[in-house]
């Protein structure tokens, strides 16, 4: 986590310069991308929350969004990072949404990603976008840091 952490503080510091705040839905990362931003002081001015979906008993609970997922949807897929990101930032009323959706390894999941892969979504302010980043790694924890990195630096393009 710690190569987070730089890129976190200045996310931070831009958030709270900008009046903007932000909620996190994120699966495979288990919480990273959440960690990272709440590592800076003052944090509390721009994160509202993070969530950790794994499961739809999370996704349901959380944020409402029933079983079977709507449209033929599946999960870790860029429609998917993008309902979730667009789900959180509405339930909480922030100025972003994040969400990342992936298969950290060893092994794919069971949609027939292998592992490394992961669909991350941002929404924001004139702002939409859902990318997917495939690792070619089935090192879990490597990838858990490689996708929580993408997600900040997607964030990072849209602040400018």
């Amino acid at each position: 986590m710690q190569d987070l952490l730089p890129l976190a503080e200045k996310l931070g510091a831009r958030l709270k310069a900008r009046g903007e705040t932000i909620a996190i839905a994120e699966s495979s990362t288990g919480g990273l991308i959440s960690a990272a931003l709440l590592s800076v002081a003052g944090a509390s001015a721009y994160f509202r929350a993070g969530s950790v979906i794994y499961t739809h008993y999370a996704r349901s609970a959380f944020l409402d969004i029933g079983n079977p997922l709507p449209n033929g949807m599946r999960a870790s897929s860029e429609p998917y990072a993008a309902l979730l990101a667009t789900t959180v930032r509405a339930r909480l009323d922030t100025t972003w949404g994040l969400s990342e959706t992936g298969a950290t390894g060893p092994t794919g999941n069971r949609y027939g990603d292998a592992a490394g892969h992961t669909c991350i979504g941002l929404e924001g302010p004139d702002f939409s976008r859902a990318i997917t980043l495939e690792t070619g790694s089935a090192d879990r924890v490597a990838n858990m840091r490689a996708f929580a990195r993408r997600a900040l630096d997607l964030l990072a393009e849209a602040l400018g």
